[in-house]
């Protein structure tokens, strides 16, 4: 069965919803360690308190400001990132104004800012904190210490410097990426008309060479057959026998460029011709696709073996763009009375309003319908969300087996 899985839309909203993306939102290992950290600095920050002041007037207010802090930043995953982040630095400045032990919290707090936020709202975010946690510490220690104005703004100034020079080295090696890409598109669109312009200048002159000159003998001979039937009519009819002749050798070179016109792999078999077209879409992709080949094989019309061909190239190309496929599985069964071509992938499968063949999904599962339709074959696609979607392409069978 064809398993071609439905494109999951890439999802933009979830992104924070159209601005630009943030310096540290890919950095994956570094969520962690932040998460890791201010949990640690959190608890160290309310003991600090609490051996220093004892649970006083403000220890239970430390102590719920705390735990408050540690409840937002564990609702990471059920609010809106910029509100979380708004949460999480207003709960923290009553913090510092309660305890000014919890102005280390700043530390992985900037990163946040930095994860979500672009970088300018990232950089306002970060320096209102330093000016909170210089402000609370002047306060504390009743005079203006230089080390504690110039050490938070030190800090600030080089962790956010260190990331803009990491965003400019990520946006750098996207650009190139994106460049190779274009390049690599250009490249094989240029191949691709090169071939095209290659295979038409071959017509022409397979046309010129063989089915016009034959038109051209065939008027040469009725127009001399139409002069000399009145007063040579033995003359006339051996004209008129040879351009029938002609006409008949005309239809079989033209049946012959028909028949040229077939995937030049098929020259070796369907089966081969399947297994080199999934070995080049492998090489080319992380998909794992493998082909198995079931009964006896037999020798199909040319039209048969190209519109199956094809219709696996059209399938494997589905699962390859839409369906966030790992691997795929190519089956050619040839039963008694039809060739049955399945193509199985294990990707997001597609929505239930999607699963019928009727519906209107684009021009590729259309146009292979159409193609085995005309053949007297049948369509038929098979889908769950989340696992996988099938699709089984069946033509009947007029051939005779195969001779070694």
């Amino acid at each position: 069965m064809i398993r071609i899985g439905g494109r999951p839309a890439y999802d933009r909203q979830n992104m924070s919803t159209a601005h630009t993306p943030s310096i540290l939102s890919h950095a994956t290992r570094l969520v962690t360690a932040l998460h890791a950290a201010l949990v640690v600095l959190v608890l160290a920050s309310a003991v600090r308190y609490l051996t220093g002041h004892g649970f006083g007037d403000r220890g239970p207010w430390v102590l719920i400001g705390a735990v408050v802090l540690l409840a937002t930043y564990g609702a990471y995953r059920l609010l809106p990132s910029r509100v979380w982040l708004a949460l999480l630095v207003v709960e923290w400045c009553v913090l510092v104004l309660l305890a000014p032990s919890f102005a280390w919290c700043a530390v992985p707090l900037s990163f946040v800012a930095l994860r979500i936020l672009s970088f300018r709202p990232a950089c306002l975010v970060v320096a209102g904190m330093v000016v909170v946690t210089v402000v609370q510490w002047t306060r504390m220690t009743d005079r203006l210490d230089p080390t504690i104005v110039l050490g938070p703004v030190c800090v600030a100034v080089l962790a956010v410097g260190a990331y803009r020079a990491l965003e400019r080295d990520a946006l750098a090696r996207q650009a190139l990426l994106d460049e190779l890409h274009a390049a690599q598109g250009d490249l094989a669109d240029a191949q691709h008309q090169a071939g095209v312009m290659a295979e038409r200048a071959r017509l022409s002159r397979e046309i010129h060479d063989s089915v016009a000159q034959g038109f051209s003998s065939i008027n040469l001979l009725l127009q001399a057959a139409e002069s000399e039937w009145d007063v040579k009519p033995a003359a006339a009819r051996e004209h008129a026998a040879q351009a029938a002749a002609t006409a008949r050798d005309g239809l079989d070179e033209a049946r012959r460029v028909v028949r040229d016109l077939a995937p030049a792999e098929l020259a070796a078999g369907l089966p081969e011709a399947l297994r080199r077209s999934c070995e080049r879409l492998a090489a080319h992709s992380a998909l794992d696709v493998r082909v198995q080949v079931q009964g006896t094989p037999v020798t199909l019309d040319s039209e048969v073996e190209t519109a199956l061909l094809r219709t696996a190239r059209g399938a494997l190309a589905n699962v390859l763009e839409h369906a966030h496929a790992e691997t795929a599985v190519v089956t050619l069964t040839y039963h008694p009375d039809a060739v049955v071509l399945d193509v199985v992938d294990n990707g997001r499968g597609l929505p239930r309003s999607h699963v019928k063949i009727d519906s209107d999904r684009g021009h590729g599962l259309a146009g292979i319908r159409e193609r085995l339709r005309q053949l007297g074959g049948t369509l038929v696609l098979e889908s769950e969300p989340g696992d996988g979607t099938a699709l089984a392409a069946s033509i009947p069978l007029r051939a005779t087996p195969e001779h070694s």
